[in-house]
Protein backbone atom coordinates (compact mmCIF):
# COMPACT_ATOMS: atom_id res chain seq x y z
CA UNK A 1 0.00 0.00 0.00
CA UNK A 2 1.25 3.30 -0.56
CA UNK A 3 1.55 6.10 2.26
CA UNK A 4 -1.68 8.60 2.64
CA UNK A 5 1.11 11.36 1.26
CA UNK A 6 2.17 9.64 -1.71
CA UNK A 7 -1.60 8.58 -2.32
CA UNK A 8 -2.17 12.89 -2.47
CA UNK A 9 0.66 13.75 -4.64
CA UNK A 10 0.23 10.99 -6.82
CA UNK A 11 -3.80 12.13 -6.89
CA UNK A 12 -2.61 16.34 -7.27
CA UNK A 13 0.26 15.19 -10.32
CA UNK A 14 -2.54 13.20 -12.31
CA UNK A 15 -5.60 16.21 -11.46
CA UNK A 16 -3.33 18.68 -12.64
CA UNK A 17 -1.33 16.85 -15.61
CA UNK A 18 2.12 17.72 -14.47
CA UNK A 19 3.18 14.01 -15.19
CA UNK A 20 3.38 14.53 -18.56
CA UNK A 21 6.00 17.34 -17.68
CA UNK A 22 9.47 17.51 -16.53
CA UNK A 23 9.79 18.99 -12.57
CA UNK A 24 11.52 21.99 -14.29
CA UNK A 25 8.02 22.67 -16.46
CA UNK A 26 6.09 22.55 -13.02
CA UNK A 27 3.41 25.45 -13.59
CA UNK A 28 4.95 26.78 -17.26
CA UNK A 29 2.52 27.77 -19.96
CA UNK A 30 2.12 28.54 -23.66
CA UNK A 31 0.98 31.84 -24.11
CA UNK A 32 1.62 32.20 -27.94
CA UNK A 33 3.15 29.16 -29.96
CA UNK A 34 6.03 30.03 -32.50
CA UNK A 35 4.75 32.23 -35.11
CA UNK A 36 6.25 33.15 -38.37
CA UNK A 37 5.52 33.71 -41.49
CA UNK A 38 5.19 37.07 -44.49
CA UNK A 39 3.94 40.64 -44.28
CA UNK A 40 2.17 42.06 -47.31
CA UNK A 41 0.81 45.06 -48.51
CA UNK A 42 -1.62 44.56 -51.50
CA UNK A 43 0.39 41.54 -52.22
CA UNK A 44 3.91 43.02 -51.91
CA UNK A 45 6.05 41.88 -49.73
CA UNK A 46 6.88 44.30 -46.82
CA UNK A 47 10.77 44.66 -45.93
CA UNK A 48 12.13 45.81 -42.74
CA UNK A 49 8.61 45.92 -40.75
CA UNK A 50 8.96 45.82 -36.97
CA UNK A 51 6.14 43.22 -35.97
CA UNK A 52 5.50 43.47 -32.36
CA UNK A 53 3.81 40.65 -29.98
CA UNK A 54 2.17 41.26 -26.97
CA UNK A 55 0.73 38.95 -24.35
CA UNK A 56 -1.37 39.24 -21.46
CA UNK A 57 -1.13 36.89 -18.82
CA UNK A 58 0.28 37.73 -15.48
CA UNK A 59 1.82 40.64 -16.76
CA UNK A 60 2.37 42.37 -19.91
CA UNK A 61 4.93 40.36 -22.13
CA UNK A 62 6.09 42.71 -25.65
CA UNK A 63 8.79 41.15 -28.31
CA UNK A 64 9.32 42.33 -31.37
CA UNK A 65 11.27 41.19 -34.74
CA UNK A 66 11.57 42.53 -38.34
CA UNK A 67 11.13 41.40 -41.54
CA UNK A 68 13.48 40.43 -44.11
CA UNK A 69 13.87 41.26 -47.82
CA UNK A 70 10.90 39.13 -48.81
CA UNK A 71 8.40 40.30 -45.61
CA UNK A 72 9.43 37.10 -43.96
CA UNK A 73 9.46 37.18 -39.84
CA UNK A 74 9.60 34.39 -37.04
CA UNK A 75 9.17 34.85 -33.40
CA UNK A 76 9.95 31.91 -31.32
CA UNK A 77 6.73 30.20 -28.55
CA UNK A 78 6.95 32.76 -25.45
CA UNK A 79 6.34 30.39 -22.50
CA UNK A 80 5.12 32.08 -19.10
CA UNK A 81 5.34 30.22 -15.27
CA UNK A 82 2.85 30.18 -13.06
CA UNK A 83 1.83 28.35 -9.66
CA UNK A 84 -2.04 29.64 -10.39
CA UNK A 85 -1.43 27.39 -13.43
CA UNK A 86 -1.99 24.35 -11.43
CA UNK A 87 -5.07 25.54 -10.09
CA UNK A 88 -8.51 24.47 -11.72
CA UNK A 89 -9.35 27.55 -13.19
CA UNK A 90 -9.61 29.50 -16.36
CA UNK A 91 -6.96 29.94 -18.55
CA UNK A 92 -6.82 32.66 -20.69
CA UNK A 93 -4.30 34.90 -22.55
CA UNK A 94 -4.86 38.13 -24.41
CA UNK A 95 -2.29 38.04 -27.79
CA UNK A 96 -2.06 41.07 -29.79
CA UNK A 97 0.61 41.59 -32.99
CA UNK A 98 0.88 44.70 -34.73
CA UNK A 99 2.83 45.59 -37.52
CA UNK A 100 4.66 48.53 -37.97
CA UNK A 101 5.27 49.55 -41.31
CA UNK A 102 6.74 53.79 -42.23
CA UNK A 103 5.30 54.39 -38.18
CA UNK A 104 2.02 53.38 -38.65
CA UNK A 105 0.43 50.47 -36.96
CA UNK A 106 -1.24 47.81 -38.23
CA UNK A 107 -3.17 45.42 -36.11
CA UNK A 108 -2.84 41.80 -37.63
CA UNK A 109 -3.90 39.67 -34.52
CA UNK A 110 -5.97 40.16 -31.58
CA UNK A 111 -7.34 37.16 -29.79
CA UNK A 112 -7.28 34.83 -26.33
CA UNK A 113 -6.32 32.20 -26.24
CA UNK A 114 -7.79 29.90 -24.06
CA UNK A 115 -6.31 26.52 -24.42
CA UNK A 116 -2.72 25.71 -22.48
CA UNK A 117 -1.60 23.58 -25.61
CA UNK A 118 1.67 25.16 -27.47
CA UNK A 119 -0.20 25.19 -30.90
CA UNK A 120 -3.73 25.76 -30.17
CA UNK A 121 -4.26 28.72 -32.22
CA UNK A 122 -3.28 25.84 -35.26
CA UNK A 123 -5.28 22.56 -33.93
CA UNK A 124 -1.48 21.38 -33.49
CA UNK A 125 -0.11 22.43 -36.79
CA UNK A 126 2.65 25.08 -36.51
CA UNK A 127 1.25 28.85 -37.17
CA UNK A 128 2.72 30.26 -40.69
CA UNK A 129 0.50 33.05 -41.37
CA UNK A 130 0.10 34.96 -44.68
CA UNK A 131 -0.49 38.82 -43.44
CA UNK A 132 -1.79 41.53 -45.38
CA UNK A 133 -1.87 44.78 -43.83
CA UNK A 134 -4.65 46.41 -46.84
CA UNK A 135 -6.91 43.43 -45.57
CA UNK A 136 -10.14 43.84 -43.34
CA UNK A 137 -9.70 42.35 -40.13
CA UNK A 138 -11.96 39.16 -39.91
CA UNK A 139 -13.56 37.14 -37.05
CA UNK A 140 -12.60 33.88 -36.66
CA UNK A 141 -12.60 30.96 -33.73
CA UNK A 142 -10.43 28.11 -33.52
CA UNK A 143 -11.27 25.27 -30.61
CA UNK A 144 -13.53 27.99 -29.44
CA UNK A 145 -10.66 30.58 -29.16
CA UNK A 146 -11.50 33.75 -31.13
CA UNK A 147 -9.39 35.94 -32.99
CA UNK A 148 -9.76 39.10 -35.10
CA UNK A 149 -6.97 38.85 -38.00
CA UNK A 150 -5.83 40.14 -40.98
CA UNK A 151 -3.85 36.83 -41.66
CA UNK A 152 -4.75 33.48 -43.16
CA UNK A 153 -2.69 29.84 -41.66
CA UNK A 154 -3.42 26.44 -42.08
CA UNK A 155 -6.35 26.12 -40.12
CA UNK A 156 -10.45 25.06 -40.72
CA UNK A 157 -12.09 27.54 -38.11
CA UNK A 158 -14.77 26.61 -36.35
CA UNK A 159 -18.36 26.53 -37.57
CA UNK A 160 -20.12 29.35 -35.50
CA UNK A 161 -23.94 28.95 -35.47
CA UNK A 162 -25.78 32.58 -35.60
CA UNK A 163 -28.86 31.25 -35.16
CA UNK A 164 -30.78 31.82 -38.29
Amino acid sequence: MFPATTLVLLLFLLATEAYSLSIFDTGKVCTFLAFSGVILKGRTPVSNATVTRTTSYQKKETDRTRTDEHGYFEMPARFERSISSLLPQEFAVGQLVTVTVNDVDYVIWDGVKRIRDENSEARGKPLIVTCDIENELRAIEVDCQPFVTKCTWDVVPDKIDKGF
